[in-house]
């Protein structure tokens, strides 16, 4: 069947938006073609510095007839609902049908050709691009990320014939700016389209251009004895930037490298897009690096490296100039330029927020016999960095240059690595905190952030998450989960609300609900807040805190393969300890994927069911269950033996948090469980004997709910 070849070719399109181009492109084309009708076997789009290529496999010549029935009003309805159906659809009265009194329109409409809908779809695709920033060139009305130059479409071999703001279609395309031979030239399918740009010193595919840069890099820095510094990201980048890729490996001034790694580094791929290159020997930056160009130089790219060393050298001059200077002010004499500064217009100034970090932090290490006065500085000090010159140079080090400037002071390594690590994890593929003690400042700078953005409302919504708050739960679970750490959320809540709280608003932060940050301590007791209404708010903080939680949890659980309805289960519990909520969740999940865990399941529910239905009708009855009653069935017996010792094996094993031992206990219901089932009758004519038999049902349910609330689980 035939092929569809479009190059939407213009000026250079900025990398960062290429890989979002091809995938609205790719959207775009679908969503346009299905609606009208066509099918095909294989869609795949490209996108470079300059083009946008999409190619079609195996559509159809024309969109397949179509015909439609249309419901219209009753044959007696009034003349106005008659003349609206008639002009719907376009017909007359006498081309309608009658059916049990309601009139039918049948629409049939002929397929129309490929190419006419072609047309249509490139032209509505090209005027309605979503292109984060576009540009208007010339006399013109079209807009496009950078002047569009040229369309080809081709399809089954022809030109589609169209034209969009005086560009018209056709079967022409351009190579490489420089190294190509400078004249378009014409294509006659996708595999004669490629195979001339790559003869042309073009490169379609990123994942091609990708490999011949990586490929290209580590044969020049092997040759010297070098490694390269992989970077996904700039390989990305630069990736975009070339249509012919060409690495060269280029010279620094050893001197350099007295600056912090990270600092050289980032001069290089922020400013320069240049790789990293290191001293496979000793794990250390070399004084090179590897800068992609666009064409292939004849001196072997001499020049080139020599002037790109220069610009370099330029940029790293200005990175030593801030270096030094920095070093002229501690951190501490720089928290009062952060009092100037600040963080949210309701949240107070980035001093406060230090401030409140030192608070969360101190307490933090007082529950975890850690260093409380050691927390307290590296919290004080941990914004200090923002102030600095090279921070607000290369805004990533922010952390990171406050860990140096730390030593440098001759702070302690804890607090300069807890400066350091304060924001870790950034994300999912990044480390946590190296330490107990980095941790619990990183956790303070993150709950404090949690808890003063959801205090103002500033909760994430939906897709909407402006400051990151999912990202900080996250970080959250994965510090406490990996350091084992035993904190309660509603205890760390309540240390960042009095640490926010307690920024006056005469000096760096404001008050929040009236609270009394003289008061001490976890907990909502009435001394502590300023009113009833402030002890609901405040009760409502926790509740939303801990449900945010829970949904994090269930986002880490659920990419470990972990069923979210069990943390639902076991959060329902009121425990807010995360450790030993994700501890209980593992054994739940095991003791659920045996037979004896499905079997209870579904007697637990069963069970619940009976009592709930009961419930309605009147209460339900409670107390001790009686034993040994005149024809009372074995069955009935047995389980309110077991169902006692499972009571007091369940409570013995949570007391000492062994949850494998609790799952094991409760295991030994699921027979009596069954036979109570199966030889009982609940509902019994004999009240007492229905009233009996209720309790029990209720201790069982009880029972297991120690262990969780068997309730929330799916099955």
């Amino acid at each position: 069947m035939p092929q569809l070849l479009l190059e939407l070719f213009s000026e250079e399109i900025p990398a960062r938006m290429q890989g979002g181009a091809a995938r609205d492109l790719e959207r775009m084309a679908t969503e346009r073609l299905k609606a009208a009708g066509l099918t095909w076997d294989a869609l795949t789009t490209w996108a470079g510095p300059r083009r946008l290529t999409l190619v079609i496999e195996g559509l159809p010549a024309a969109t397949p007839d179509r015909s439609e029935e249309l419901k219209g009003p009753r044959a007696n309805a009034p003349e106005q609902a008659l003349e609206g159906f008639l002009r719907k659809t376009g017909l007359t009265r006498d081309q309608l049908t009658e059916r049990d009194g309601v009139l039918f329109a049948v629409i049939n409409e002929a397929g129309r050709p490929t190419t006419t809908v072609i047309a249509e779809t490139v032209d509505a695709i090209v005027r309605a691009f979503p292109w984060p920033k576009s540009m208007r060139w010339g006399s013109g009305t079209l807009r496009w990320v950078r002047p569009l130059k040229r369309i080809v479409a081709l399809f089954d071999g022809a030109v589609v014939p169209f034209e969009i703001d005086g560009i018209a279609s056709g079967d022409v395309t351009e190579g490489h700016r420089f190294m190509g031979s400078g004249q378009p030239f014409a294509v006659r399918d996708f595999a004669d389209y490629r195979a001339k740009l790559e003869a042309q010193f073009v490169l379609l595919d990123a994942a091609d251009r990708r490999l011949k840069i990586l490929e290209a890099a580590r044969a020049a820095c092997h040759a010297r004895g070098l490694e390269l510094v992989d970077d996904d990201g700039l390989l990305d980048e630069v990736a975009g930037l070339a249509e012919w890729p060409t690495p060269i490996l280029g010279d620094m001034d050893p001197q350099f490298l007295a600056l912090p790694p990270e600092v050289v580094r980032l001069s290089m791929k922020v400013h320069q897009k240049y790789f990293a290159v290191r001293d496979p020997a000793t794990g250390t930056l070399a004084p090179n690096f590897i800068v992609v160009a666009n064409v292939e130089a004849s001196d072997g790219g001499v020049a080139l490296a020599a002037g790109n060393s220069r610009v370099l050298s330029a940029r790293l001059n200005d990175a030593r100039f801030f270096w030094d200077e920095d070093q002229k002010t501690s951190l501490e004499d720089r928290i009062a330029r952060l009092s100037g500064v600040t963080y949210h217009a309701k949240l107070g100034t980035l001093a406060g927020k230090a401030q409140s970090i030192d608070k969360v932090g101190s307490r933090l290490a007082a529950d975890l016999g850690l260093d409380v006065s050691a927390a307290a500085l590296a919290g004080k000090l941990s914004k200090s960095d923002l102030a600095t010159s090279m921070v607000g140079e290369f805004p990533e080090l922010q952390g990171v240059m406050g860990g140096y400037y730390a030593r440098k002071e001759g702070l302690s390594e804890n607090i300069a690595q807890a400066i350091e690590q304060q924001y870790r994890p950034a994300g999912p593929n990044d480390f946590t905190p190296t330490t107990p003690f980095s941790s619990v400042v990183a956790l303070a700078e993150k709950f404090t952030t949690i808890v003063g953005f959801f205090a103002i409302g500033e909760k994430p919504t939906g897709s909407r998450d402006p400051f990151a708050l999912r990202r900080a739960a996250l970080g959250v679970i994965r510090i406490l989960l990996e350091q084992q750490f035993r904190l309660k959320l509603d205890d760390v809540t309540m240390y960042a609300v009095q640490a926010i709280a307690s920024e006056s608003e005469s000096g760096s932060g404001y008050w929040i609900w009236g609270y009394d940050p003289t008061q001490s301590g976890p907990g909502l007791s009435a001394d502590v807040v300023a009113s009833p209404q402030t002890r609901i708010e405040l009760l409502e903080l926790h509740s939303d805190v801990r449900g945010f939680f829970a949904d994090r949890l269930k986002v880490l659980l659920r990419d470990q393969g972990k069923r979210h309805d069990l943390v639902d289960a076991v959060f329902a519990l009121g425990d807010d300890d995360l450790v030993r909520i994700v501890r209980r969740v593992e054994a739940l999940d095991a003791f659920l994927a045996t037979d004896d865990g499905a079997n209870l399941l579904a007697g637990y529910k069963r069970a619940s069911n009976i009592l709930k239905a009961e419930a309605k009708k009147g209460e339900v009855p409670t107390g001790m269950v009686a034993t040994g009653l005149l024809n009372q069935p074995e069955a009935e017996t047995t389980l309110a033996f077991a169902t006692d010792v499972a009571r007091t094996a369940v409570d013995t094993a949570l007391e000492t948090e062994d949850f494998a031992a609790a799952m094991t206990a409760l295991s030994r219901l699921r027979a009596p469980v069954d036979a109570f089932f199966t030889d009982v009758m609940v509902n019994s004519d004999v009240p007492a004997e229905r009233d009996n038999r209720l309790k029990l049902l209720g201790q069982v349910r009880d029972v297991m709910g120690r262990v969780a609330d068997f309730g929330q689980v799916a099955g």
